[in-house]
């Protein structure tokens, strides 16, 4: 090499050299703070995991992330968007706006114990099932995290925190959303509890979900078989066209239902049933055409059966919508922060739950690993992508369960309320703040980020929530 251009090179590094060091040693202070209140937030997010309630009625979990949050000095809004375990949690002010997502929400019937096998603690109870236990803990870390940040140094922004109840089938930011209440947001972090540590930017699929309910006649099925209408007829003759439909759908459609009330006893001619649907699809188009054709077939049903229906809208989400330049600054600091490293104990916890998976188990060190980051189309639907149609949005996962799990399974149930769980939670606290700050610091990305928004959404864009003007179904879950 000529000694000029060594030379070169030999300034460019003592220039950028301390700089560099400055904001890694930075960067490590930052985690440490999080490492410092480890044990406080593995307390509270296994409050959390006991409390185990299900959308809407998560009265416990909710008080007791803003308790956690009023303690460090934020100041609450309660009971936003008309839900009264939806909240908001501020801190600073000025620009930026940086928001942070927090879920808490159980899933009904999975109660489980945190051991290596199926053992329910409660018959019949919800379990934390997909993480929000520890999505909840971690986002308000990371945002007390940031909080400090912002004293520290003596530097003007905006954190918001917010509880955002019912995100498993009760579209709960939907309402926030609709209410206005990130309209004056500049970026939003989230993350979610996962079997490998990715911050890879993707989507996921929009829904739409209802209740439909057919009323027909009661009567003696063999002595008056003649004076009933059906409402279970009405149902299966639904569900008939609707699987008939399937044929003429796009591929990558999805259409689920079950049957939630089909009568009382086989003798007596049902006068009620109830099915119970979601529609999904990457397009809000298509989820809204495809909801309609389930309306046609409805009303062509319950002519057909000489009965009634009405229809009630339960959720609707929008897909994803991704944004490239906000997942490299989480990418790079989720690098930073590196993935989760098992104990022997933990390790041999991991072996057996990965037995169960049978041919399905995977290499456990993955949970150490960082995931490539590419585009990912998601199969799965999430009420963050109405907030990410309304504001940039950002997201990572990280392994808060054994490398192998299915969300929803008793598996991440179980490795969520053990020292697996806190872990992959703390890997996502960091990161999030990390990347908060970064942003705070570093306006330019925020402005990249916004143009990459607006060119993604569209010319013309105007939000119509898939809910429509409905109240939030504050007892779904019934």
């Amino acid at each position: 090499m000529p000694k000029k251009i060594y030379c070169t090179i030999l300034c460019c590094l003592l220039t950028f050299l301390p700089s560099i060091l400055q904001a890694q040693a930075e960067k490590e202070k930052i985690s440490a703070s999080i490492e410092a209140q480890q044990d406080a937030y593995r307390d509270l997010a296994l409050d959390i995991w006991n409390y185990a309630e299900i959308g809407y009625k998560e009265t416990k979990s909710s008080q007791a992330l803003q308790q956690t949050l009023e303690s460090a000095g934020f100041n609450i809004e309660r009971g936003v968007a008309e839900i009264p375990t939806a909240f908001v949690a501020s801190y600073g002010s000025g620009e930026p706006v940086i928001g942070i997502l927090g879920e808490y929400d159980a899933l009904p019937g999975l109660s489980q114990a945190a051991v290596a096998e199926r053992k329910t603690l409660v018959e019949g109870a919800a379990g934390h099932a997909c993480g929000h236990h520890l999505f909840g803990v971690a986002s308000a870390a990371a945002a007390i995290a940031m909080k400090d940040w912002l004293d520290n140094n003596d530097k003007s922004g905006t954190v918001r925190f917010y509880g955002t109840p019912a995100e498993e089938g009760g579209s709960g930011k939907v309402y926030m959303v609709r209410a206005g209440l990130f309209d004056d947001v500049d970026v939003v972090l989230q993350w979610h509890p996962s079997s490998v540590n990715d911050a890879s930017p993707g989507t996921t699929l929009a829904n739409k979900s209802g209740k439909f309910r057919f009323y027909g006649e009661a009567s003696h099925a063999a002595f008056a078989p003649e004076r009933g209408r059906s409402a279970l007829d009405g149902v299966e003759a639904m569900n008939y066209m609707v699987n008939m439909m399937r044929e003429h759908t796009e591929e990558s459609s999805r259409i689920h239902y079950v049957i939630t009330k089909g009568g009382e006893a086989p003798n007596v001619v049902p006068n009620f049933a109830e099915v119970y649907y979601y529609v999904r699809h990457k397009d809000v188009a298509e989820v809204k055409d495809m909801w309609n054709r389930l309306i046609n077939a409805a009303e062509g049903a319950a002519q057909g059966t000489d009965t009634r229906v009405e229809v009630e809208v339960v959720g609707g989400v929008y897909n994803i919508l991704p944004n490239e330049t906000l997942s490299e600054v989480m990418y790079e600091n989720l690098q930073f922060v590196g993935g989760v490293d098992y104990d022997a104990k933990e390790k041999a916890f991991a072996e057996k739950i990965s037995a169960t998976f049978g041919n399905n188990a995977v290499d456990l060190s993955i949970a150490n690993e960082i995931q490539p980051r590419q585009m990912r189309e998601g199969k799965a639907s999430s009420d963050v992508g109405d907030v990410s149609w309304a504001v940039p949005t950002v997201g990572l996962g990280t392994a808060t369960w054994v490398p192998g799990t299915s969300a929803h399974s008793w598996q991440a149930v179980a490795a969520g309320g053990t020292s697996i769980g806190i872990k992959g939670m703390i890997v996502a606290a960091k990161t999030i703040a990390l990347s908060g700050i970064e942003l705070i610091q570093k306006p330019n990305i925020i402005d990249e980020a916004r143009q990459e928004f607006d060119q993604r959404r569209g010319e013309g864009f105007q939000y119509e929530a898939l809910i429509g003007e409905r109240e939030p179904p504050l007892d779904y879950r019934k």
